[in-house]
């Protein structure tokens, strides 16, 4: 958003200040500056200009001969413009001089000399009018006059970045950004120059019915005998910098009233509206708005309507056939305050994003509809005093945001700053921003105005903000302020996530990615992957984004399709939200979950797989002091998983996720080599586990002796199976029981496999002997071959 400093200084007076070194303080209080902008300083030696007489020129059928009076001489011009006359006052270029950086120097044209230039506005950058030069002869001014003396081409622009200013409805036109400056120079804010509307009661209002409950106030007023149709340079100027275009004097009052208060309004063409209906059609409609466009409006988006049909999309755009046209000359004028969230959700739904809906979506201030038609009135009479007001002020108010009131003391305030700032400070800030304050020494009663209450002001420490910002925080001392703290327990999701994370990019080369929330349909369908979806994007741009993740596999193993052919091998991880089912209550159920992978075009199935398991078995004993559970029961039905080679997580009885190796007939379609293992982890079951007590044991000092056992067991016999046979034996010597290998071959028994595994002995109080050991090992087997467990040969 533009803002003009001349604009500005119509409520703050400005005079002596330092305006680069206020807007850089604007910056530090209030919104971010991104730019500023000096305009007018390149046109120099601009004055008015008499045509003394017009001739045409022999050799061309545009082309004039004009001698000009500039002043102080009279000069021999070629000028091309199709409106020249004899005794027109212009905007003269002398030469010497220049126009918006171009210079002007004397010239030759088509075989004349040239001593100047006549200028239209768009040259002098008043507006994008070039259809001829500029006629001052309605302004009453002298031959000679530096134009700048009646026109305010002279002005500093600063932008201000419009994402600052999303919580500040009221900051959205050019007197709230005066009332801010009023407070940072502590200069007094002038009051709107208004119309007196009271003298209007007596009139019969408009027909207005407000059907819906989006429109929280709907103002209007009719106007008739509009004789003049062009805008003052002064007010072309200012929407011209701002970045509006000027366009005729109706249009270019509402849009300035929108750049002065951050009302938008608009205007109708009365003798094509003369009743207000806004409401919301039950079923789509066909409407043409007023850039030309046909759109269909649905079911939802809140309308104006007269006795017969649409005429505007409310807070967005006007219709073209209720537009102002050049004949206009009486008006019905709109000002109202429509729902923040529906406008936004309308203009959504229409691909449209506009100045009004730009606005309302802030949630403006309802107080500010009849002010701005006040402020609209005296602004048309000063321009066409032959405008008459045909009916009273017709206000159907329907919400009032609630009355919003803090108390606090100085005490609070010195609490949360770390600084001493006197209640006299406190009183004076907070009024200048125009809050009502009753004070009772060092507390305070704060009534927050309406502009500031619909979504900002809401509790103490908006106030000290409000406060601190306008003190100056580079004007805080650097110390450490003196407070009471306690430690807080981090959130245990957040805590197991962290974990996670750092197990898995530390100690396995995992790498994390960040992706949307939708599958993408396309990749999907492409690798084969049917992947379950509870909840769709209705307004989604593409029909391939619209379906919600329940599990976030497919996403990875697009990742892995798009940059396998780069790496020979890929370890990837995410932790995203997804969607699983709709609860009683018809909301989502939504569940965090934790999403690994491992891609490789050298490794074997087994290799991936096991190498996977090992990084998920170190998670449960670094997260969790337990090992995880793996079986067959909970297993979900993805065709993404191996129809053998997969396993259920569980954890306390609680199943958490799975393991598997990604189905052949999706690895295949990706690269004829690759091998993938995936696991998923639901991270707020996993919450719901408890840590086991980490033991601590003295290290022993003597040497631990470690055999490896290769046991022909049943096929489906598990690690967890054989492990607890060698736990139920109790020997205290046994340090560990762990998973070393596991060997098929047609050369085994039928449905038998070979599994090795690492008993590993030491004692605390002596090193253990060969004999000693052998015996423990002898244990052991007895205990494996009374389930029919025994060593393979």
């Amino acid at each position: 958003m533009f803002i003009s400093m001349n604009w500005i200084s119509d409520f703050v007076d400005l005079s002596g200040v330092d305006i680069k070194a206020l807007i850089n303080r604007f910056t530090l209080s209030t919104a971010e500056v991104e730019d500023i902008y000096e305009f007018g300083g390149d046109t120099k030696n601009v004055v008015v200009g008499k045509i003394m007489s017009v001739e045409n020129h022999p050799n061309s059928k545009k082309l004039h001969l004009l001698k000009v009076d500039n002043g102080t001489e009279i000069v021999d011009v070629v000028c091309g413009a199709p409106n020249v006359f004899e005794g027109a006052l212009v905007a003269f270029a002398k030469a010497g001089g220049s126009v918006c950086g171009t210079p002007i120097n004397e010239a030759e044209i088509a075989g004349y000399k040239s001593f100047g230039m006549c200028c239209s506005e768009k040259e002098l950058g008043i507006s994008e009018d070039h259809s001829g030069i500029m006629i001052l002869n309605d302004l009453g001014v002298e031959v000679g006059t530096d134009i700048k003396s009646f026109i305010p081409l002279d002005d500093t622009i600063f932008e201000v970045d419009n994402k600052s200013l999303t919580n500040r409805p009221d900051l959205w036109g050019h007197y709230g950004i005066a009332r801010e400056i009023s407070c940072l120079v502590k200069r007094p804010l002038k009051p709107l120059d208004v119309e007196d509307l009271a003298q209007y009661d007596g009139f019969e209002g408009v027909d207005v019915k407000v059907e819906t409950d989006m429109c929280y106030r709907y103002s209007c007023i009719t106007v008739k005998n509009v004789t003049k149709k062009i805008s003052p340079l002064w007010m072309k100027v200012r929407l011209q910098y701002c970045g509006q275009r000027p366009i005729n004097l109706l249009a270019d009052l509402t849009n300035y009233l929108a750049m002065e208060l951050g009302q938008p309004m608009h205007a109708f063409d009365n003798s094509k509206v003369n009743e207000i209906r806004v409401k919301m059609f039950e079923t789509p409609i066909e409407f043409q708005t007023l850039d030309s466009s046909m759109r269909t409006v649905e079911p939802g988006v809140m309308m104006i309507c007269n006795e017969k049909e649409p005429v505007a999309l409310a807070g967005i755009m006007g219709g073209l056939l209720s537009e102002i046209e050049d004949n206009t000359d009486t008006l019905l004028l709109e000002s109202a305050n429509f729902d923040g969230a529906c406008v936004r959700k309308s203009a959504s739904k229409l691909g449209m994003r506009t100045e009004a809906s730009a606005r309302y979506e802030k949630t403006l201030d309802p107080e500010m509809t009849v002010p701005a038609i006040a402020r609209f009135l005296k602004l048309l009479h000063d321009v066409d005093k032959d405008a008459k007001i045909s009916s009273r002020v017709t206000d159907v108010y329907n919400k009032h945001f609630d009355k919003v009131e803090i108390d606090f003391d100085k005490a609070f305030v010195d609490k949360y700053t770390g600084i001493d700032i006197s209640s006299d400070e406190i009183e004076d800030t907070l009024k200048r921003l125009e809050f009502g304050v009753t004070r009772n020494g060092d507390s305070f009663k704060i009534d927050v105005p309406t502009f500031r209450a619909t979504k900002d002001i809401t509790m103490k420490a908006d106030i000290i903000e409000e406060i601190t910002r306008i003190y100056g925080y580079d004007n805080f001392e650097y110390k450490s302020c003196a407070s009471m703290l306690t430690p807080v327990r981090q959130n245990p999701l957040r805590e197991d996530e962290y974990n996670i994370k750092k197990l898995l990019a530390s100690k396995y080369s995992f790498s994390e990615v960040q992706s949307y929330i939708w599958y993408d349909n396309k990749a999907n369908k492409e690798l084969g992957i049917k992947a379950d979806s509870y909840l769709r994007i209705i307004n989604s741009l593409t029909g391939e984004n619209e379906d919600i993740r329940s599990t976030m596999i497919p996403t990875l193993v697009n990742f892995v399709n798009k940059n396998i052919e780069n790496y020979p091998e890929i370890r990837m991880f995410e932790d995203a939200r997804v969607v699983k089912g709709i609860k009683e209550d018809n909301l989502a159920d939504e569940h965090k979950n934790f999403a690994m992978i491992i891609a490789s075009r050298e490794s074997d199935e087994y290799s991936v797989i096991t190498e996977l398991k090992k990084a998920v078995d170190h998670i449960a004993k670094v997260t969790r002091n337990k090992e995880f559970e793996f079986g067959s029961e909970g297993l979900p039905a993805y065709d993404f998983i191996h129809p053998k080679n997969s396993a259920a997580i569980s954890l306390d009885g609680i199943t958490i996720g799975y393991i598997s190796v990604l189905h052949p007939k999706i690895s295949t379609k990706i690269d004829k080599r690759l091998t993938a293992a995936i696991c998923e982890i639901d991270l707020d079951a996993f919450a719901k586990t408890v840590p086991s007590d980490i033991e601590y044991e003295e290290i022993s000092k003597y040497p631990g002796i470690y055999i490896d056992l290769s046991l022909l067991t049943d096929k489906n016999d598990s690690f967890g199976y054989i492990k607890s046979i060698v736990d139920s034996l109790g020997n205290k010597m046994l340090q560990s029981c762990n998973y070393v290998d596991v060997f098929e071959d047609p050369s085994l028994p039928e449905g038998k496999v070979s599994l090795t595994i690492r008993l590993d002995y030491c004692s605390q109080e002596r090193t253990l002997q060969t004999e000693e050991v052998n015996g423990y090992v002898k244990e052991v087997l007895d205990a494996f071959a009374a389930k029919g467990i025994s060593l393979r040969s």
